[in-house]
């Protein structure tokens, strides 16, 4: 009967009532790259278009963005609306798959902006948590259309693969302490 229900429960009563303490365990942490995106102006655009029009473009987006997606290996946790939160294992993975969606969107007529940072990452089932991906989020906030902003962090974790950079300077980033070095990726 021990199986029939959560095993990790009872395993939990049995360890507290035996030793008088119950094991916390923590969330898995990974060390990730996260990627955020978004389309920029996309409440003017829908308003000038329509809803319809607007569904069909953003279908359009999900679908391409998607195929870049899997094409450099990465894994889609959420859409954010007109945006997405993506995962990856390598950084410059990340970034290329970034410049490659700036550019497709591009030529659709979408101004696609980027943020990227690397950092630990709680895996939470379909989700992904931390201060990592809180950090990624508000480098996307200080993008501008068609940019890809990315942390010192990232730059620093790329060298020697080709990549270039250009210095933004330092910013806050808001809930987040201290100040940070955002670059723009050069392409």
């Amino acid at each position: 009967m021990l199986f029939a229900g959560d095993a990790d429960a009872i395993a939990g009563e049995i360890e507290e009532f035996l030793t008088g303490v119950r094991h916390v365990s923590e969330r898995d942490r990974v060390l990730s790259t996260v990627l955020f995106t978004d389309i920029a102006g996309s409440t003017e655009m829908a308003t000038s278009m329509g809803d319809r029009r607007w569904h069909e473009l953003l279908e359009n987006h999900h679908a391409l963005v998607r195929r870049e997606i899997a094409r450099f290996g990465g894994h889609e946790v959420k859409t954010t609306g007109d945006g997405f939160l993506v995962t990856f294992d390598g950084p410059a993975r990340a970034i290329r798959c970034a410049a490659a969606l700036v550019e497709a969107m591009r030529r659709l007529g979408i101004e696609l902006r980027a943020g990227i940072h690397t950092g630990e990452c709680e895996m939470m089932a379909d989700d992904v948590g931390g201060i990592a991906v809180h950090i990624a989020a508000r480098v996307l906030s200080k993008a501008s259309p068609g940019e890809i902003l990315v942390t010192s962090t990232l730059r620093d974790l790329v060298a020697g693969s080709g990549l270039r950079f250009a210095s933004r300077g330092r910013h806050e980033l808001k809930g987040v302490p201290g100040d940070w070095e955002l670059l723009i990726v050069e392409r």
